[in-house]
């Protein structure tokens, strides 16, 4: 018998390390199995990278093995500049956004 974790309720959690330098991981609980990605977006809205992770099961993704990696760049490979960003992550019909801070 599988012993799945008690988690009752979908949460974006806070980015690790913030603010950070060149990566960051974002962490989150699912509290259903769903397809998940995160948006970064730039101080002005636009979008600056999609992660998109595929589907998941429900778990915590909340260790570096697990948590969604950015490292900095854009859809481009370049590397972004120092400021505040805003991540949402879509899983389901659940959808969340934070802010971060890259310093350099």
């Amino acid at each position: 018998v599988k012993v799945l974790p008690f988690i009752n309720a979908t949460v974006l959690q806070q980015n690790y390390p913030n603010p950070f330098n060149p990566e960051t991981w974002i962490p989150y609980e699912l509290a259903e199995d769903a397809r998940v990605s995160i948006e970064i977006y730039g101080i002005h809205g636009q979008v600056v990278r999609t992660l998109d992770i595929g589907f998941q099961t429900r778990s915590r993704y909340v260790s570096k093995e697990k948590a969604a990696y950015w490292n900095g760049r854009n859809e481009w490979g370049e590397k972004v500049a120092s400021g505040v960003y805003f991540y949402l992550i879509r899983a389901g019909k659940y959808t969340s956004t934070r802010k971060m801070v890259i310093l350099k």
